[in-house]
């Protein structure tokens, strides 16, 4: 949008000579224009008034306009200062990021506009809007995975609607299953083992029964991997299929797995994972050599 000055200066039939200044530089002397600049004109020059007219005005027009009378008697000069006020605007923002987990990031966002703008970060978060920080650099030092991301940042300086620019942060972080129950199914009937891992990037699921890779497709079981959810699927249920069996998740960054029981009607089960197993054997097993060590 072209943003347009005019100043007029009010005369009368006693003027003999006039003029438009900027600062000291003179701009019309009359009817003669001295500025070489072409976005400068001349609007009227008549017996009641003496106006100019300045095109796409910008920060550089600034400053004190001065239109100076000459008369009979003495001289006399009217003076404007012209303020430009400009609406905030994102000139330079950081580019989307991917870092791995406890690293550190710095984001910038550089705004210009009269007054000069107020620059905000804010995250935003699945549970809100967060603020973050009041500067155009923004550091996150050991970043976590609760911290990635939309990162928000906001120009405002009240002469317009704030401009507002986005960054996207993606934290990798290492799978981590978080849902891995025991299961029980009868003997004919259709079994479904589920593991469930958080990771990014989204993690491999491999699926095994002791020693064993299962493969998809082979002695009645289906494998199915879809985002942060691994079904391992048993059509029909034969006592050679009870057992135990490990859910491995698997992403650039590491690994982690799970013990998982697929157990029959009447079986003697925990509903646990393969932490909690692990613990309770541990704990077993300090106590039966505490009463041995007793013993002796």
């Amino acid at each position: 949008m072209e943003i347009i000055l005019q100043a007029r200066c009010t005369v009368d039939d006693r003027v003999t000579r006039v003029a438009w200044l900027n600062r000291s530089t003179i701009l019309y002397a009359g009817n003669d224009k001295w500025s070489i600049d072409n976005r400068v004109v001349i609007l009227s020059n008549t017996k009641t008034q003496y106006s100019i007219k300045i095109h796409n005005v910008d920060v550089y027009d600034e400053g004190p306009y001065t239109c100076s009378v000459q008369t009979d008697n003495h001289p006399k000069t009217s003076r404007v200062h012209l303020i430009v006020q400009v609406p905030p605007q994102i000139v330079n923002i950081s580019s989307d990021i991917t870092v791995n987990e406890g690293s550190s990031v710095t984001l910038m966002c550089l705004a210009f506009g009269r007054p000069e703008p107020t620059v905000t970060w804010r995250h935003l978060s699945g549970k809100g809007q967060g603020f973050v920080s009041e500067d155009e650099y923004l550091e996150i030092t050991g970043i976590t995975r609760e911290q990635s991301g939309e990162y928000e940042c906001s120009a405002v300086n009240d002469v317009a609607v704030p401009d507002v620019r986005k960054v996207k942060v993606t934290v990798n972080y290492p799978p981590y299953i978080s849902n891995a129950k025991n299961t029980g199914a009868s003997v004919g009937q259709k079994g479904i083992l589920q593991c469930e891992a958080s990771a990014v990037p989204v993690a491999e699921f491999q699926w095994f029964k002791e020693d064993t890779r299962l493969a998809n497709g082979l002695e009645g079981v289906r494998i199915e991997s879809k985002g942060r959810l691994s079904t391992l699927t048993f059509f029909n249920v034969s006592e050679k299929d009870y057992g135990n069996y490990t859910c491995v998740a698997t992403n650039k960054l590491g690994n982690s797995n799970a013990s998982i029981i697929l157990y029959g009607p009447g079986a003697v089960h925990d509903g646990g994972n393969a932490a909690s197993r692990a613990g309770a054997g541990l704990c077993l097993w300090a106590t039966l050599l505490a009463r041995l060590l007793l013993d002796f």
